[in-house]
């Protein structure tokens, strides 16, 4: 099978607790799910359903805080922003505004109706998403197409150990919704690939990139 991400040709392993067969690509060091493993929105819901994220949470304000302070210092001052699935919590737009950043949001089980297809934004923000995506380099250039010129992708999603034995202990890709998983090289290739720039990353789990 090939990769999502670059084509090229993906190895395979299998966890043998689970008897999930991973792909793996050296050249980008993407890695999916095997497809039978991938869930539908309805299942999916169910899962996040489970999350008990509470907007007046110190904790969940501080895990939102963390990425903010990764991203703002190196985007300069944005005007407009877009939080892609923000599932049911629309706080991290909430600390974005309050920063004076205009931010819409839009998920696609919690707020489907909310995504203007036509409008551009000078900062486009993504927590804990791509590792749900079927597809993740289609949503990542259809991100790109609604960023302004110069605009900037802040992504976070834990990246995995890039070895497989190592990977098989992760707990991350234990939970059954996390079907692809990255490294920042992974988002490195796709910068390449759609001639952006790749601006930053904090060597566990956030990317920043930049439209040229």
């Amino acid at each position: 099978m090939n990769c999502h991400i670059c084509n090229d040709l993906c190895d395979t392993f299998t966890d043998e607790k689970t008897k999930i067969t991973y792909y793996y690509c050296g050249n980008c060091e993407y890695i999916f799910k095997s497809p039978e493993c991938h869930q539908d929105f309805s299942a999916q819901k169910e899962r996040y359903n489970l999350h008990e994220n509470d907007e007046k949470d110190a904790g969940y304000q501080a895990y939102f805080q963390r990425f903010l302070d990764f991203t703002l210092p190196l985007v300069g001052q944005p005007k407009t922003a877009l939080d892609f699935g923000c599932g049911a919590s629309s706080l991290l737009a909430k600390m974005l505004e309050k920063e004076g950043i205009k931010c819409d949001y839009y998920d696609p089980i919690y707020h489907p109706d909310t995504l203007n297809d036509n409008k551009k934004y000078a900062l486009i923000v993504s927590t804990e998403v791509f590792e749900h995506l079927h597809q993740p380099r289609e949503v990542f250039e259809s991100l790109l197409e609604q960023l302004e010129e110069g605009g900037y992708l802040a992504l976070q999603t834990q990246f995995h150990p890039n070895d497989r034995e190592a990977f098989k202990k992760w707990y991350y890709h234990q939970d059954p919704t996390h079907i692809v998983f990255f490294t920042a090289k992974t988002f490195r290739v796709l910068c390449k690939e759609y001639n952006c720039e790749f601006v930053s990353e904090n060597r566990k789990n956030m990317v920043l990139m930049r439209k040229c």
